[in-house]
């Protein structure tokens, strides 16, 4: 029988080198970018009461959420799946500021399934979020620092696509669709399967013009959605004509200050329907089907933590934007290889250049030499030491 200890999980990976210095110096780098915008960083726990995790988020989540059961009070726990509830919590419960709020956040989270982020069920999640501004402006901050985010990353080839979950919504109870229809017709929208939501239309007897317009949905996308809406959802009420303009100052506002990024724009993209509120965009790659980036409006979260606060963030994964990056980089520069020595000047020597930020490691006798070719040796030079290159040495 084969010893199969050394398999991991489906979906659960293990970083080894030179992956885990890259993840390092990516993560430093994006958090460096993130304060210098204003963002304070937290850091929520890794495992919550369940009721904690799936608030305000709908059925999105459940499923995607391990569960156990807290031997010490008795209550179900879960591994956190997203960190958006916890941000919130911290923002409504413990901060509880009056002026808008910039957080981050970076950890890993736990998926029973894996949701595309990189094929993995254990993203090493980033993002930000902006609570207390509902506005076009913090709407744009987000999907600035998105592209920003995917800069620093190498990845500047990225596009996105817009979208607006209050369409649907609106349309929805345009037709005076329940609960239960809603949702039924959603799953069909996200399929985008066109002769079911025809039949579905027919059977649950949704008037003509209301009908149209939800069959039309599905097909509003690409660069000019939002001139053709103006005619398909032109009897929309006013809940759809208001998400419209709202898209359409996000989408004007983001050209002013990036007029060489790509935008498209799909109203049939539903992403987090159980609990955003209006925006909602993604961010891809060309030749790279899954996005590599996500977020949007979620203004209620905040509610059931006792403070309701207009909130829009965005999140993605640090394994999939290294996977996406042209030359990821470490930035180190090559080791420096010091013999195994007490000497006071070598020491002296080997502090100040570990000061400098270089990796100085020891030749430790009896072992094998790493065979670096890049590598730097330190070599006694009269009184003193030299750095000289390892095929000189």
């Amino acid at each position: 029988m084969t010893d199969a200890r050394w398999r991991l999980p489906d979906g659960i990976d293990e970083v080894l080198p030179p992956e885990a210095a890259q993840l390092e110096h990516l993560r430093r780098a994006l958090l460096d970018l993130y304060a210098s915008w204003g963002y304070e960083l937290v850091i929520p726990p890794f495992i919550d009461y369940l009721e904690s995790l799936l608030t305000g988020t709908g059925s999105d989540l459940d499923l995607k959420t391990f569960k156990l059961t807290d031997q010490l009070s008795g209550r179900l726990l879960g591994v956190r799946a997203d960190m958006t509830p916890q941000v919130a919590r911290m923002d409504a419960h413990r901060l509880r500021r009056a002026a808008p709020t910039r957080l981050c956040y970076l950890g890993t989270v736990l998926h029973t399934r894996s949701d595309g982020f990189a094929g993995t069920r254990a993203p090493l999640q980033i993002g930000a979020e902006v609570f207390g501004h509902d506005g076009v402006e913090s709407d744009v901050e987000m999907l600035r620092l998105l592209v920003a985010t995917l800069t620093t990353a190498g990845i500047d080839n990225a596009y996105l696509d817009l979208g607006h979950v209050g369409i649907y919504r609106a349309l929805a109870a345009q037709a005076q669709l329940d609960r239960g229809q809603e949702l039924a017709l959603f799953d069909a929208m996200q399929r985008k399967a066109i002769p079911e939501i025809h039949t579905f239309i027919e059977r649950a007897g949704v008037p003509a013009a209301v009908g149209d317009m939800l069959l039309a949905l599905p097909e509003l996308n690409g660069d000019d959605a939002l001139t053709r809406a103006e005619t398909a959802l032109a009897r929309a009420d006013a809940p759809v004509q208001r998400a419209l303009e709202r898209l359409r100052a996000v989408a004007d506002e983001l050209s002013r200050w990036l007029p060489a990024l790509s935008v498209h724009f799909d109203l049939g993209e539903l992403r987090g329907y159980n609990y955003k509120t209006g925006i909602v965009f993604a961010a891809f790659v060309p030749g790279w089907g899954l996005e590599i980036g996500r977020g949007g409006r979620y203004d209620d979260i905040g509610q059931v933590f006792g403070r309701s606060r207009p909130a829009v963030g965005f999140s993605t994964d640090l394994k999939g934007l290294i996977a996406q990056a042209p030359t990821p980089a470490t930035g180190q520069q090559p080791p420096v290889v010091a013999p195994w020595s007490a000497d006071p000047t070598l020491q002296a020597t080997i502090a100040r250049l570990r000061r400098a930020g270089r990796r100085v490691v020891y030749r430790l006798p009896g072992a094998a030499d790493a065979n670096d070719p890049d590598a730097e040796v330190l070599v006694a030079d009269g009184d003193g030491w030299t750095l000289r290159p390892a095929a000189e040495a």
